[in-house]
């Protein structure tokens, strides 16, 4: 995995990047059970709660579910160091599916690797009974301010 740009400084905490989220997914919410863990310099660690009704048969959590993991880690990452502006956008994602994702918490640990003034590109490390079971990049567009 790469390295996180420490030198980020982020403008919000953990429990505003959960409520400006919530806000954000509205009911949406209600169907992803997340939340925001930890919000460091360049970094932010989320909690996706999976249960049942997120498997495909054969008992994995699905690609979908993982994918919009991996976009909420995105958004919360760019959310919580670029003016606190949910109109951030994703233009880019790439995800490989490492494992089996089981039932029950998967943690993600979302890094920037780089932000500039209109894009920011991170990855997002997803891990399901400690091992690593996802790994996305991607880019999301910031908006003038």
């Amino acid at each position: 995995m790469a390295t996180t740009d420490s030198s980020l400084t982020p403008v919000l905490g953990k429990d505003d990047v959960q409520r400006i989220m919530a806000e954000g997914f509205g009911e949406y919410h209600d169907d992803f059970p997340f939340e925001v863990t930890e919000v460091r310099p360049g970094e932010v660690h989320l909690r996706f709660h999976a249960e049942q009704r997120h498997l495909r048969p054969g008992g994995t959590v699905s690609g979908p579910a993982l994918f919009t993991l991996a976009d909420v880690g995105g958004w919360a990452c760019a959310l919580s160091h670029v003016r606190g502006d949910p109109l951030i956008v994703t233009t880019n994602l790439n995800i490989n599916f490492m494992r089996k994702a089981e039932v029950g918490p998967i943690d993600a640990i979302c890094r920037i690797l780089k932000m500039g003034r209109s894009l920011l590109v991170f990855e997002v490390e997803m891990i399901s009974g400690g091992q690593c079971a996802a790994h996305a990049t991607g880019t999301y567009a910031i908006p003038a301010a």
